[in-house]
């Protein structure tokens, strides 16, 4: 294999490698800002909820427990659940790429029940109940999401509607039924807010940059190798190659007057004076033995 062919082969390997780092440098960059602006936009949903259920329950619930009578229930008008169930169901209009659950494993309503996704986030609080919050990235249903999630832990107050279901009120049962959503116990985590902030995107996007990223650079890398080719073929190779010739020549006694002579003037220029100081002893020493 030619000095040239193993030069091609080991800049190709090397620039690819460089271009194949870079696209995955691109791409892990472009991942991590990914991340960081759904974590803001996920936190910035979350305390929006958090901010109206507060609200609800510090300012609006007191005021309405006021005005209705002592056994009725009204879940629109009594139930954080309810609320913030209706406010994201108004948010979500606008905003269908997020998801937001009020994951319960054992709920009043249908569409608060955990499923698989928010059940490693509930058993997460569940066998550390000191931890607050839980962030992360997730693959749900083959859709990558970061989320955000805060555990709901179950008070005495929540066993008023979710404790014994002869002892809820009846606007309850008549409303739910008796079979879900009931027997939970205080001191528990039974279901997690969690919000769902769609990155699969923003990653599509990165891992498209980082193959063009790879797809450019290979084509670069192609004509520079073309480059490389022909600059080492006209002033490498053809300059080497005629001096291999011409030293073939010299050790054969052939053109002995014809000075070996190049136009590069670097190393190579180097051989040829070299090769020529050869040619001038060969010629002398022929010319004193001829004598």
């Amino acid at each position: 294999m030619s000095i040239r062919i193993r030069f091609m082969i080991l800049i190709g390997i090397l620039s690819l490698l460089a271009i194949v780092g870079i696209a995955a440098g691109s791409y892990k960059l472009s991942a991590d800002n990914a991340i960081t602006e759904a974590k803001a936009k996920g936190q910035l949903v979350f305390d929006f909820l958090h901010s109206s259920r507060l609200y609800f329950k510090t300012s609006q619930r007191p005021q309405i427990m006021g005005l209705i009578d002592e056994g009725e229930f009204i879940p629109e008008l009594m139930s954080g659940f309810t609320l913030t169930r209706g406010v994201w169901g108004e948010f979500q209009k606008e905003n269908s790429e997020y998801l937001f659950k009020q994951a319960t494993i054992d709920p009043l309503h249908p569409d608060n029940k955990a499923d698989k996704y928010d059940m490693i986030i509930i058993d997460k609080f569940d066998q550390n109940q000191d931890l607050e919050e839980d962030e992360g990235t997730i693959d749900k249903n083959g859709l990558e999401y970061y989320y955000y999630a805060e555990p709901i832990f179950i008070g005495e107050s929540c066993l008023r509607c979710h404790g014994d279901p002869a002892k809820a009120p009846e606007e309850i049962t008549d409303l739910y039924g008796t079979e879900n959503g009931y027997n939970w116990q205080a001191g528990t985590v039974a279901a997690a807010y969690v919000v769902y902030v769609p990155l699969h995107e923003a990653l599509a996007k990165a891992r498209k940059a980082s193959i063009n990223l790879i797809v450019i650079g290979a084509a670069g890398i192609l004509v520079l190798m073309l480059a490389i080719w022909i600059f080492f073929s006209q002033y490498v190779i053809k300059p080497i190659s005629m001096l291999e010739k011409r030293a073939t020549e010299i050790s054969l006694g052939k053109n002995l007057r014809e000075p070996v002579t190049t136009s590069s003037k670097d190393e190579i220029s180097s051989l040829a004076r070299a090769v020529d100081r050869l040619r001038i002893s060969v010629e002398k020493m022929l010319q004193r033995f001829n004598k």
